[in-house]
């Protein structure tokens, strides 16, 4: 019996999500791929000076490093990378869908947070955004697979470690992924500079609930079908009119603001 060709493009799908690699590199971003006992680790390049620094890792994590030399360093990498000696191909994370990821309580003590980013392209601000959602206990940050920074050595420098340990999903469609949130009780809000209410009011009003908070890309902002499918936009309180955040200090504020409640 011949397969429906939904399944053939299913099954081609998850065929070329195996096939994808990442090259992580940089000293801090290789150690905490090989501490995660979750990355699946396939090639291992090191400087001399690199594979003396990272000796405890490579052991535990029982990788046998390719020794190179730095004038001729062989990994695949973007000639402006600064990959100090050491890189190391992966597969990306699979950390499990999303209704199950954020079911919990997350790391904190607090409501569960998740952190959702509309078109968000700049690895550099996603990898800032990891760092403050792992430093403020959320349980994912969000994206869509189109329009967003995908898991790479960049965002991975810039996340310091923060990708091994933070759950980074990337989904087919947002507006969808909005949905399951608020399925399993969690209050969307997406952040607009030009909301009525603040995210202070929006907490309080909202005392021990789950909270999705969502960001669009800078420029743009949200999408009108984001913004439609969030529960309410909130904004930070400025000072004066004189400009706004970058997304990633927006993210770092509203999930301080959110600590509270």
């Amino acid at each position: 019996m011949k397969k429906p060709r939904w399944v053939i493009q299913k099954e081609q799908a998850r065929k070329a999500a195996e096939a994808e690699t990442v090259w992580l590199f940089g000293l801090h971003a290789v150690r905490d791929a090989l501490r995660n006992p979750r990355r699946e680790k396939l090639r291992l390049i090191l400087t001399k000076n690199a594979a003396d620094r990272l000796s405890p890792e490579v052991a535990a994590a029982a990788v046998v490093p390719e020794i190179a030399d730095a004038r001729k360093f062989p990994a695949p990498l973007d000639p402006q990378s600064v990959h100090q000696g050491a890189a190391l191909e992966v597969r990306p994370l699979d950390w499990g869908p999303l209704e199950e990821v954020c079911a919990g309580a997350g790391a904190g003590a607090g409501p569960p947070r998740a952190v959702l980013l509309d078109r968000v392209t700049d690895p550099h601000n996603v990898g800032a955004i990891l760092r403050s959602a792992e430093v403020f206990g959320a349980c994912a940050v969000v994206a869509p697979r189109r329009h967003s920074a995908p898991e790479t050595g960049a965002l991975a420098k810039a996340a310091s470690g923060a990708l091994e340990r933070q759950p980074y999903l990337r989904v087919g469609n947002l507006a969808e992924a909005i949905g399951t949130l608020q399925g399993v009780g969690y209050a969307v809000l997406g952040l607009d500079g030009a909301a009525e209410t603040t995210i202070g009011q929006a907490f309080a009003d909202r005392p021990g609930r789950a909270v999705a908070l969502v960001l669009g890309a800078e420029g743009p902002g949200l999408r009108p079908r984001t913004r439609q499918a969030c529960d309410g936009l909130v904004r930070i309180p400025a000072a004066g009119d004189f400009g706004s955040l970058n997304v990633s200090n927006a993210a770092a504020v509203a999930l301080y603001a959110s600590q509270g409640n």
